[in-house]
């Protein structure tokens, strides 16, 4: 999955609901304006496809985005619905800056509340100043900050989303995962953690792009191929997200040390966790090459990551008691999360260890 892509440049969903439900105030009226201007200038992709003068690596990838939309409700169940069978052109007045904080001596996000969806670990603005402003506050208060843009992108089934012009700048294996990753939040969102929202929605648009260039261009395709390395670089990335986690929370649970021997002891572990990603980076395909080393570290950054690929390898082991069929292994996703809102993670750990394991 392209998920530096996803991460730099999709809004979080809750910004779409706001706007869908043009709550009070300055802040959700602008995003309701945002939204209804990207809804009223949407244009039929059939209607692009018949323009003459389209270049074949437009028509290329609008064609596989319908028929992406095809297999996802056919092969995979998602709720697919009205969305991408249109397409609508981003502009800068379509962008927002995305703020989060975490604690200097915690992993643990700084939350903000919204209805329907809960606390999630961000905040949009629509002046990069302001975002910025936002982050100095919260730094005043003793947090590290990360400011991201952000392009508005899924509705969670609240409208039709078209697809946005700046995803044609992907691949068409990575513009597959791209959708299959916003169809499952369409299908199913969990209020109120955006860890397992965004882990599983990771998962799910990786192995479903997996399977539909295979089924479509076949097994040994260079798309599937492709689609398989990004899914074992997401896999590689999340094994490294695993280790330095535990390494930083042996330093911030570490209820010997004072809070100023923890900072201390945390910039130790930040040039450590460089040096790991060095190693690790030549293996990652594509723009799963985060380049940690190059940007400033610090918690609400590995926080940011952390969102998208905490406990991968659960997810697949998952896929693989259900004999690589994708469609019940979401259905399954789902149906334990449902049944654990409060810690699906762990009870998706559980189901993994068999009928045995779970018991004791």
């Amino acid at each position: 999955m392209a998920y530096r892509i996803i991460l730099n440049h999709l809004v979080p969903a809750f910004l779409v609901i706001a706007a869908a439900l043009a709550l009070a105030g300055c802040y959700e009226t602008h995003a309701a304006y945002e939204e209804a201007r990207l809804l009223c200038n949407r244009t039929p992709i059939s209607t692009v496809l018949e323009k003459d003068d389209l270049s074949p690596d437009v028509k290329g990838k609008l064609e596989t985005v319908l028929s992406v939309r095809e297999y996802a409700q056919h092969q995979l169940d998602l709720n697919v619905g009205g969305a991408y069978t249109s397409v609508a052109r981003v502009d800068d007045g379509a962008i927002v800056y995305v703020v989060m904080a975490a604690p200097r001596d915690s992993l643990k996000p700084y939350t903000w509340w919204y209805p329907i969806v809960g606390s999630v670990p961000y905040r949009g603005y629509f002046k990069e100043k302001n975002a910025i402003a936002e982050a100095h506050a919260m730094e005043k208060r003793g947090y590290d900050t990360m400011v991201r843009p952000a392009v508005a992108f899924s509705s969670l089934g609240f409208f039709d989303d078209p697809l946005l012009t700046n995803l044609l700048e992907l691949d068409r294996v990575e513009l597959a995962g791209v959708l299959i990753h916003e169809m499952f939040h369409r299908t199913y969102y969990l209020a109120g953690d955006a860890m397992f929202n965004e882990s599983a929605a990771n998962w799910v648009g990786c192995v479903g792009a997996i399977g539909f260039f295979s089924a479509r261009e076949g097994q040994s395709s260079s798309a599937a191929a492709e689609a398989r390395s990004i899914l074992e670089s997401n896999l590689e990335f999340g094994d490294f997200l695993f280790t330095e986690q535990a390494r930083l929370l042996r330093i911030y649970d570490n209820q010997n040390l004072t809070r100023a021997e923890k900072l201390k002891q945390r910039k130790v572990a930040f040039a450590a966790i460089k040096a790991d990603y060095l190693a690790l980076e030549p293996k990652l395909s594509g723009i799963e090459k985060f380049d940690l080393d190059k940007e400033p570290l610090n918690n609400a950054v590995l926080v940011n990551y952390l969102l998208y690929f905490h406990d991968l390898r659960n997810f697949a082991t998952l896929d693989q008691m259900n004999h690589g069929d994708t469609q019940a292994t979401i259905a399954q996703i789902i149906s334990i999360a449902k049944a654990n809102p409060d810690d699906p993670f762990y009870a998706i750990w559980q189901r993994t260890r068999g009928p045995s394991l779970a018991r004791k």
